[in-house]
């Protein structure tokens, strides 16, 4: 593994499952995280989250007889279902748990935490103003050899490549929800990407168990949400539009298409911030009664409720039940 030493910048859903995927295939993993707040909300995921993995991986036992198995196994935690045992299982539910609890630390002192970064993923709030107050902060810490990308699930990397101190280092890898099942990294340059560090990230993205799936050019929401935002927004319409509520907006889908989940299931684990932040940078909502505006008024509304998806217990649906 080339890219031994990894930095996540930012504690939030996804930040934390790259992080905890890292450290499990054996990656040394610090989090650099802004305030003692923020180690108080991302410590909760970090447990959450570990003991979920492990929770995935000890239930794929009972695949290895189950014809369909090699569907649904967790295969972010699993490389291979070829020849696959409980034994091996067992090796990596004890690889795999002393590689969560030992590979993991928190700082808050950015250029502690970033000394030995062989890669750095910065998975902020997406928010442009605050990655380029991060990135400008960084730029004159990061040693030499360091690598920057960004998880950002809807900007460009030539947004932001000026500001980063090392364009030709830098590129994005954007990753899908519970990656240790739906184990995809986007990988996507910007026409300042040098080729050789664009196939470092690729392999990188193979080392941590992902598959790597390669962009030409830069393409804003990348393969994955250039076809999934359109679809959330339309759900998020007709709720503002007051067509149906999320409930019978989520079965109609899943009934029609035999879905396991519907749009606002999926929002709730997105979370609703970042869908939030997704809609109020369209200048459309910023028009009073445009239903950009009418999306953004009702998401706020839950999310100053605290009601922001799964890992607050509640979002569209409630989870303490």
């Amino acid at each position: 593994m080339e890219l031994q030493n990894v930095v996540v910048a930012g504690g939030g859903v996804l930040g934390t499952q790259i992080g905890l995927m890292c450290a499990y295939t054996g990656h040394k993993v610090t989090f650099w995280l802004r305030s003692e707040s923020s180690i108080g909300r991302t410590t909760p995921k970090i447990e959450r989250y570990s003991a979920l993995m492990l929770r995935d991986l000890e239930a794929a036992k009972a695949l290895i007889t189950n014809p369909v198995g090699k569907m649904l196994y967790p295969r972010g935690m699993i490389k291979s279902w070829d020849g696959i045992t409980e034994e091996k299982i067992d090796e990596l539910l004890k690889t795999g748990g002393d590689n969560l609890k030992n590979n993991i630390s928190i700082e808050l002192d950015m250029a502690k935490a970033v000394a030995d970064a062989d890669i750095v993923i910065e998975s902020m709030s997406e928010d442009p103003d605050a990655k380029i107050a991060v990135y400008e902060q960084m730029k004159d810490l990061l040693p030499e050899k360091t690598i920057l990308v960004t998880n950002s699930s809807t900007m460009l990397p030539s947004r932001f490549a000026q500001h980063t101190g090392r364009p030709e280092k830098y590129l994005s890898l954007h990753f899908a929800n519970t990656i240790w099942k739906n184990n995809t990294a986007e990988v996507m340059g910007h026409p300042g990407t040098d080729q050789a560090i664009y196939d470092k990230v690729v392999a990188f993205a193979s080392d941590i168990n992902m598959v790597p799936l390669q962009l030409h050019k830069e393409q804003p929401g990348y393969i994955l949400n250039s076809m999934l935002v359109p679809f959330l927004s339309a759900a998020q319409e007709l709720w503002a539009k007051e067509v149906a509520d999320p409930e019978t907006i989520d079965l109609t889908w899943k009934l029609a298409t035999s879905a396991p989940a519907g749009p606002f299931q999926i929002l709730d684990i997105v979370g609703l911030e970042t869908a939030y932040n997704i809609h109020i940078m369209k200048p459309e909502s910023k028009i009073e009664g445009s239903l950009e505006n009418k999306i953004c008024t009702l998401l706020k509304e839950k999310i100053d409720k605290g009601e922001t998806g799964v890992n607050a217990g509640k979002g569209f649906y409630d989870y303490k039940k």
